[in-house]
């Protein structure tokens, strides 16, 4: 039997007992629980007029409200955790990372808690937070994105190691839309690795985001197998992509964002910096460069909390940081 702690009841049942002259060890017994357990309990709480519950339990209460406490959120905890969070990871990345670093085991509940008493105290941390209390709103394919892409091929006939994510060089790619559709920003993400590119644009015209893509994976072209876009006009050039990084080309179903989970799933992440609100006209491609270091830096659960810039050069050799660096000064 283990070590328990004793409620009021159990205390009240001890009182009663020990007047009956019932010895500690049948009480301890009754209790399912060691007689040093009843024996530390009479000894630590019993007072002139011998043992009672209800002072007993005062007394308990009184030493655990005393008692001093491990306060894991030190100072220097508050700093690490203060500086994940001003570079927008999540309380979750935070605690995964600072756990793999070996710093300190935290629960991400506990790292809201105190963004929210941050909060209450006039700070501003919480902003840095990527859903605050927005609602989500399903995006659809509309209509006319069925049509108009000649010689498009199913994602069903993706290859499977593209499909179970085996490899690294499989890609999805997509646009997203300033307010009044002034403005756009290419977007491709690497299924594995979960390494993004993105690259700002006046218009979602297909030449245009043709030229952004090629622009972005040629210097990684090796990596390159295969890249699956969403129904958009803006992909109907999809061959030309395909002959420039000798790659393969396929397209998820209409209706169907989930075939391209990642990608729309860092969509939203990218939204953080370029709200749908906001008009993408004049948007500058250190900007966006700036935003998509900022999601390649964050650690990731499914990565283990490595970072997707960590995990594409553990797999292929490249510092994709320094690269991009390069691309934005050129």
């Amino acid at each position: 039997m283990n070590y328990k702690h004793l409620s009021l009841e159990n205390r009240y049942y001890i009182e009663v007992e020990l007047k009956k002259g019932i010895s500690q060890n049948k009480i301890a017994k009754s209790l399912n629980c060691n007689q040093s357990t009843v024996s530390r309990e009479i000894a630590r709480n019993k007072g002139q007029r011998g043992y009672r519950y209800k002072q007993a339990h005062s007394f308990t209460r009184k030493r655990h409200a005393e008692k001093t406490k491990h306060v894991k959120l030190t100072e220097d905890i508050k700093d690490h955790v203060d500086n994940c969070i001003k570079d927008d990871w999540s309380p979750e990345q935070t605690a995964g990372r600072l756990k793999e670093k070996g710093i300190i085991s935290l629960h991400h509940e506990t790292i809201y808690r105190y963004l929210l008493s941050d909060r209450k105290e006039g700070g501003t941390l919480y902003k840095h937070l990527r859903h605050q209390n927005k609602t989500y709103r399903k995006r659809y394919a509309s209509e006319r994105n069925r049509r108009g892409i000649p010689n498009r091929i199913d994602i069903d006939e993706r290859p499977e190691a593209a499909n179970n994510r085996d490899r690294i060089g499989d890609w999805e790619a997509d646009t997203i839309i300033g307010k009044n559709h002034k403005g756009a920003i290419a977007t491709i993400d690497e299924r594995k690795s979960k390494l993004r590119l993105a690259f700002p644009l006046p218009g979602k015209k297909a030449q245009g985001v043709t030229d952004a893509i090629v622009r972005l994976l040629k210097p990684i072209e090796q990596f390159v197998k295969t890249i699956t876009f969403d129904n958009g006009k803006e992909f109907t050039l999809h061959e030309s992509i395909a002959k420039s990084l000798d790659c393969e080309t396929y397209f998820a179903k209409p209706y169907h964002s989930w075939e391209r989970g990642q990608n729309e799933n860092a969509n939203g992440l990218l939204r953080q910096y370029f709200p749908k609100a906001m008009e993408l006209i004049d948007v500058t491609v250190k900007e966006v460069f700036a935003a998509v270091d900022r999601l390649n830096s964050r650690p990731r659960k499914c990565l283990g909390y490595k970072t997707p810039y960590e995990s594409f050069e553990e797999q292929t050799g490249i510092d994709m940081r320094t690269l991009a660096g390069y691309a934005l000064m050129t």
